[in-house]
C-alpha cells in the first residue's frame, strides 16, 4: 500500500518547500494540499466534520502555487490535489494549471477533484445552483481532458462551452494526470468510474469501506472499467498502525495521513511517524 501525506498549507504551517523535502527524504510517495480559496463570514454550510470549522479552512495557500514550490526541490514524490475545488475554477485556466505543474515535476502531479460542500464559497464564484455542482464538476473536467489530449480542441455540455482554441502546455502524463475524485459513496464513487482514475474517499467518518469496496469494484466492472485500474485513496488517514492496517487488509490502494497545519517542531515528529507505519505496511 502507498503512503501519502496531507496538510493545509498556510503562512503559520511549516513551509511547503521544507515539507516536501522531508516527506520525500523519508520514502514518502505522495504530497497533497486542500483548496479552499475564501470562507464566507454567514457559515450557513455546516462543517460536514461537525462542529466549528477549523481557521485553517480560511487560511490555505493557492495549491497550485504551494505545489509548484514542492515541485522544484524535489524529484520523485508525487504532488496531489486533495481535492482540487473545480466546481469554483474556470476551467481553461484550471487546465494550463494542471498541465504547468506536471510539466515544472516532471509528471508527478496527482489530480484530486471535488464539488465541495460550502454552497456559499462556491457561490461566489458565481456557482449558485448548488444541486448542479456534480454536474459541473464532470462538464469541466471533460472540457480540460479534451484541452489536454487535443491540438484543437472544443467543448459543449449543458453547462461548460468552449469554442475551438489550442491551449498549450500538454500534461507531461499520457493522456494526462491521473484524475482522483473525491467525495463519499456511492455518488463519488459513480463520478470516479465515469470519468476519474481513482476515488477518495475520507477516513475516519464512519467510512463502513469494509462494505463499500467490494460495491465500488463491482460498480467499476459493470460499468465496463477494470477495478484494478482505478486506485483507491483513503483520506486524512489518523497515523496509528491499526487504523492503516485495516485499509491495507481491505486493499486501498494508498493511506494519506493528515498533517495538522503546524509548524516543523509539530509536524516534523508526526511525519516520521507516518513514514515508520509506511515502512512497516510496505
Amino acid at each position: 500500500m502507498k503512503a501519502g501525506v496531507t496538510i493545509f498549507p498556510t503562512d503559520y504551517a511549516i513551509p511547503m518547500a521544507e515539507l516536501a523535502v522531508a516527506a520525500e527524504e523519508r520514502g514518502l510517495e505522495s504530497l497533497w494540499v486542500a483548496e479552499h480559496s475564501h470562507i464566507p463570514v454567514s457559515r450557513r454550510s455546516p462543517f460536514p466534520g461537525g462542529g466549528e470549522l477549523p481557521d485553517f479552512y480560511r487560511d490555505t495557500l493557492d495549491p497550485f502555487v504551494a505545489l509548484a514550490s514542492a515541485a522544484a526541490v524535489t524529484s520523485e514524490i508525487k504532488l496531489a490535489t486533495g481535492i482540487c475545488l473545480v466546481v469554483q475554477r474556470d476551467p481553461i485556466h484550471t487546465a494550463k494549471e494542471v498541465a504547468s505543474l506536471d510539466q515544472v515535476s516532471g509528471g508527478r502531479f496527482l489530480f484530486g477533484v471535488g464539488a465541495g460542500w460550502n454552497a456559499e464559497e462556491m457561490a461566489n464564484h458565481g456557482t449558485k445552483q448548488f444541486r448542479a455542482r456534480f454536474k459541473l464538476l464532470r462538464e469541466r473536467v471533460e472540457a480540460m481532458q479534451a484541452l489536454w489530449t487535443r491540438e484543437q480542441a472544443s467543448y459543449r455540455g449543458e453547462l461548460v462551452e468552449i469554442e475551438t482554441a489550442w491551449m498549450w502546455p500538454k500534461p507531461v502524463q499520457k493522456p494526462y494526470p491521473p484524475i482522483h475524485v473525491g467525495g463519499v459513496f456511492p455518488g463519488a464513487a459513480r463520478r470516479a468510474i465515469r470519468y476519474g482514475d481513482g476515488w477518495i474517499p475520507i477516513g475516519g467518518r464512519h467510512d463502513k469501506l469494509d462494505e463499500t469496496l467490494p460495491a465500488f469494484r463491482r460498480m467499476a466492472e459493470e460499468a465496463g472499467r477494470d477495478p484494478a485500474k482505478l486506485e483507491v485513496s483513503v483520506y486524512g488517514v489518523a497515523p496509528r498502525e491499526k487504523v492503516a492496517a485495516r485499509y491495507q487488509e481491505l486493499g486501498v490502494d494508498r493511506s494519506v495521513f493528515g498533517l495538522p497545519s503546524a509548524p516543523r517542531d509539530e509536524v516534523l515528529p508526526l511525519l516520521d511517524r507516518c513514514a515508520e507505519l509506511a515502512r512497516k505496511l510496505g
